[in-house]
């Protein structure tokens, strides 16, 4: 298990749940900066559902509470966008 330190290094997370009215918008850009700048060698999803684990006594109605949430489900339906074999025929 990963400390609060390691895994949001950048204290961003830590600043969204602190930032008074903050949107699911800002909420969304921030977890995108937090998700570039997680060293590799630490798995997302284990990440996210650590720092739920941590923030678990913020309001769930909390935007980047559900930011995070959305990220575990998306992490776990993964979706396709495209790329070079959705424009080849066969």
């Amino acid at each position: 298990m990963q400390t609060l330190a390691e895994l949001d290094h950048k204290r961003l997370i830590r600043e969204a749940y602190r930032i008074d009215g903050i949107t699911v918008s800002q909420c969304r850009s921030i977890f995108l900066d937090w998700a570039l700048s997680l060293p590799t060698q630490l798995d997302n999803r284990t990440a996210i559902t650590q720092i739920l684990e941590h923030y678990s006594d913020e309001p769930s109605d909390h935007p980047m509470t559900g930011v995070l949430q959305q990220g575990l489900e998306e992490m776990a339906n993964p979706r396709r966008r495209g790329g070079w074999r959705s424009r080849t025929r066969d």
